[in-house]
């Protein structure tokens, strides 16, 4: 399986008779994360006899056409297409636009009203119609699975506000996990960690009344914010008190690859609301979710969802970071919020500082060869698709 740099995810690869085709999957129009992955045909190899082939682009509408494909090295490759006025419309730009807003969003711009997203819509279209088909591909990796997996890890469709739908790439890393961007948009690119859970660090919700309150719900995760900081500076000034002699954990030692540090922004507008506490943090991500059990889930009041069709009833809830940005990836930081399992295929995070929630739905595609050789090979693989945009 193969990700084409920095929007789609791609590409799966079948010989049908004595052609390969490199199909580009797309996620389902939005707001709908539990329809199917959509898929169409993006370049053809013919394989000729002796041991010669021709290459077919099949962007555009106006059917297959002249290409090229360059191994570039080890597990990438690059297509170019050599005939991109095949790609052009009769309309002009504006045609083409329209066309791409009904196969990509499923509706019109007339059906849009919201502004903000009328131009976050124009910019992805600006952005990927200037390559014409003329892209890099990388290798990725599925990830690998562990009987102790909070959840059977794997890609996800998730709703992204006016960005449409995402795919991500759910981990595990210990006690951490990360879901990580296959696809991007014009603030966060494809291969950046959206969001990072704390799997030692699980919350309580309460009642679903009290949960109706954001002020509620946010002073019980920045509650749980100060209690990682804290601990993160009692380890920070343990290693510093241990120096030159081996330190003392009085934790469990990490198991599994290292972890990066949680970047925790400074409060912003104040710090949380007075109170006593209504949960306290668990530090036993370890015991499971008893099947069949859960607790009444519903969103607070003030914050947006594409989605109003998350379910209403959860498994457990964890601290966690999202990622947000500026337009190009500018000024990026991770922001607290919660991680919230809903089942074995779906999961939410709420971004407090956005006051948004996101959902999350497993893609059901099956993808072939795409099992990592090592853990350390998906490792690898991941910090080579982050460097690409970082």
């Amino acid at each position: 399986m193969f990700m084409k740099s920095n929007y789609f995810l791609n590409n799966k690869h079948l010989v049908d008779g004595l052609f390969i085709i490199g199909w580009m999957y797309l996620p389902p129009h939005d707001p709908h994360v539990d329809d199917p992955m959509r898929f169409k045909p993006l370049f053809r190899v013919h394989l000729m006899e002796r041991k010669s082939a021709t290459v077919e682009c099949m962007y555009g509408h106006r059917g297959p056409h002249n290409g090229h494909i360059q191994i570039v090295k080890k597990d990438e490759f690059s297509t170019k297409c050599n005939q991109t006025d095949h790609h052009r419309m009769s309309g002009g730009r504006q045609e083409e636009f329209r066309t791409w807003l009904r196969e990509e969003w499923g509706r019109t711009l007339e059906d849009i009203f919201h502004e903000h997203m009328q131009e976050l819509i124009l910019m992805k279209f600006i952005y990927t119609s200037q390559y014409d088909n003329c892209l890099t591909y990388r290798r990725i990796y599925l990830p690998p699975s562990h009987p102790d997996d909070l959840i059977r890890p794997g890609l996800f469709k998730g709703t992204y506000g006016s960005h449409g739908l995402e795919i991500v790439m759910l981990s595990f890393h210990g006690k951490r996990a990360r879901g990580t961007k296959i696809t991007g948009d014009p603030n966060i690119p494809a291969g950046q960690q959206t969001v990072e859970i704390d799997l030692m660090h699980r919350i309580q919700l309460p009642d679903v009344e009290s949960l109706r309150s954001f002020n509620e719900l946010s002073r019980i995760v920045l509650e749980v914010r100060e209690q990682v900081r804290q601990e993160q500076q009692q380890q920070e000034d343990g290693a510093e008190d241990g120096e030159g002699r081996a330190p003392q954990s009085p934790r469990e030692p990490q198991r599994g690859p290292a972890q990066p540090s949680v970047e925790l922004p400074a409060e912003k507008g104040g710090g949380p609301v007075d109170g006593e506490a209504a949960a306290a943090a668990a530090p036993a991500p370890e015991q499971p979710a008893q099947s069949g059990q859960g607790q009444p889930f519903v969103l607070p009041v003030g914050v947006s969802s594409r989605n109003e069709d998350y379910p209403r009833t959860c498994r457990m809830c964890f601290y966690g970071t999202g990622l947000i940005a500026g337009h190009g990836f500018t000024s990026p930081e991770r922001t607290p919020g919660v991680f919230i399992l809903f089942d074995e295929d779906r999961f939410g995070f709420i971004w407090l500082e956005l006051k948004s929630f996101s959902l999350y739905s497993r893609v059901r595609a099956t993808f072939r060869n795409a099992e990592a050789p090592s853990p350390q090979a998906f490792e690898e693989m991941l910090k080579n698709i982050q460097s690409l945009t970082s």
